[in-house]
């Protein structure tokens, strides 16, 4: 397969202009069918440094067609063959990880040591990846005389994913390995505001020696989501980006018979309690909700204080207030958020709340550019947008209450459970959050509580549709179907019911 981007050659936040990304369809780059095409602009400057085409059916049907082609041959590989794949991969994403850094800076905003941080999470989940053969080895058992039960896990045959802009190398590589390790072929339609970073990953496949069609590439908007939904003869389907959009497509495509599992939003709540270690606390805080931005769906959100915590907060005030965007943390990826970020602050100011960090001018040293700093916001109502929505930004919403009684009834009463997070020096207080919060992922004196592989992924609630978890063991049965056979070959002198 020829290569339409290779190697990127950033070595600053210098702008840098990218080829036009183009459909990967059974070993081949392409034009979509559609003559229409978006900027694909780098968030740091405001300026476009690519374009990407917007994909229609007939750009899936191929992708499908070319996936349906390649998968009996590639079902057919002993799984530790295609698992050394991924060993192969690995060993490419190590060599290039500081041009995949800059690449994932420039087409999604976030600083390099935050990008950085996004391609070594992408290597763990390949590393999960090479593991897999271990983990899948099917169980057998003798259960009666004579009679032996025994589980494989089999692929469910071409399947399809749609990823975020907020993480455009590593939210793929929650799918990937899981599901073309166990042997099926995937057609993938990255973010059409991030296409670059999952075009170099496909080129990486190749080098790695990923045979022609089992991977595929289909960019676009929401007629190429709606077309993946809608196909007959993709099996499994995964998602993840906002609430109402990954409500609406798991309805959609499990109307179609497949398989689903659609990641949502999030509100995340940090209860701080007043004993809780006010570095500790400050320090995790403030990288919670700055971190990417904000633009991420751990992020801190709420913060809950609970009763005399104003020294804590102070020392977050402090924290925050002497971050830079630019140096600190990253642009927002897209024009459109600074309005709507700006909007909750200001109404959540019109309506009594008092702002302690005010990023609504702060920009970083380019001219252009998408920018928010880091924003603070004390006393807001807990019915209010600030405190309900998300907002997806570096904005952090403190909603006071008087005991931890109230903290865990503000924390069920939200749509979301994504995550939840508790500050505190105490066993009993961290036990008794822990076993009441409504969120799949939690964390004890941990702002951002994403779990490491083997461990999976997945909140509960309005923040995920679809059952289990998109990574680790979750994820590969997400992408199989577990077969049963039972066997007997001789008959046997006493018996049992199942004579």
């Amino acid at each position: 397969m020829s290569e339409i981007l290779g190697a990127f050659k950033a070595d600053s936040y210098a702008f840098l202009k990218a080829p036009p990304a183009q459909n990967l369809i059974g070993g081949q780059w392409c034009p979509s069918s559609s003559a229409a095409a978006d900027p694909v602009i780098n968030p740091r400057h405001g300026e476009a440094m690519s374009s990407v085409p917007m994909s229609v059916a007939e750009d899936v049907d191929a992708a499908v067609a070319a996936a349906t082609k390649a998968y009996p041959a590639w079902k057919a590989w002993p799984m530790r063959e295609r698992a050394l794949v991924f060993y192969r991969l690995r060993a490419l994403l190590e060599s290039e990880r500081e041009s995949l850094a800059w690449l994932v800076s420039h087409e999604n905003g976030k600083i390099y040591s935050q990008a950085l941080a996004e391609v070594d999470k992408a290597i763990e989940c390949v590393e999960f990846g090479c593991a897999l053969p271990n983990l899948a080895a099917g169980t057998q058992l003798d259960v009666s005389r004579g009679v032996n039960c025994q589980i494989s896990y089999e692929p469910r045959g071409v399947v399809a994913g749609v990823t975020p802009f907020n993480f455009p190398l590593m939210v793929p590589l929650w799918m990937l390995p899981q599901a073309l390790v166990a042997g099926n072929c995937f057609v993938l339609k990255p973010s059409e505001q991030v296409p670059l970073s999952m075009i170099r990953l496909a080129e990486l496949f190749a080098q790695a020696g990923l045979p022609p069609g089992v991977l595929n590439l289909v960019h676009g908007g929401r007629a190429a989501v709606e077309a993946l939904c809608d196909h007959p003869d993709i099996r499994a389907f995964a998602f993840v980006g906002s609430t109402p959009v990954a409500k609406a497509v798991y309805g959609r495509s499990a109307t179609t018979g497949k398989v689903a599992l659609c990641l949502g939003g999030a509100k995340n709540h940090l209860i701080v309690v007043p004993d809780a270690d006010v570095e500790l606390t400050a320090e995790n805080v403030v990288a919670s909700f700055t971190g990417c931005s904000g633009q991420r769906c751990m992020a801190a959100a709420n913060l809950v204080a609970v009763g005399d915590v104003d020294h804590i907060i102070a020392a977050i005030v402090e924290k925050a207030g002497r971050l830079v965007p630019g140096r600190d943390h990253g642009a927002l990826t897209n024009a459109s958020s600074i309005d709507r970020i700006r909007g909750y602050i200001d109404r959540a100011e019109a309506g009594g709340a008092k702002v302690l960090v005010d990023g609504r001018d702060k920009r970083g040293e380019e001219a252009g550019g998408y920018w928010m700093g880091a924003t603070v916001i004390d006393g807001v109502q807990a019915d209010s947008p600030a405190a309900r929505d998300e907002i997806f930004g570096p904005v952090l919403s403190i909603v006071r209450v008087p005991t931890l009684e109230a903290a865990l009834t503000l924390e069920a009463g939200s749509p979301f459970g994504n995550a939840s997070s508790i500050y505190t020096t105490s066993g009993h207080v961290a036990r008794e959050v822990m076993n009441r919060v409504e969120a799949g992922m939690c964390g004890v004196n941990i702002g951002v509580p994403v779990p490491r592989e083997p461990f999976g992924f997945g909140g509960w609630n309005d923040s995920k549709f679809g059952h289990g978890n998109i990574t680790g063991w979750d994820g590969f049965r997400f992408w199989t179907r577990p077969r049963k056979v039972t066997s007997k070959w001789a008959l046997q002198k006493d018996s049992n019911w199942m004579s």
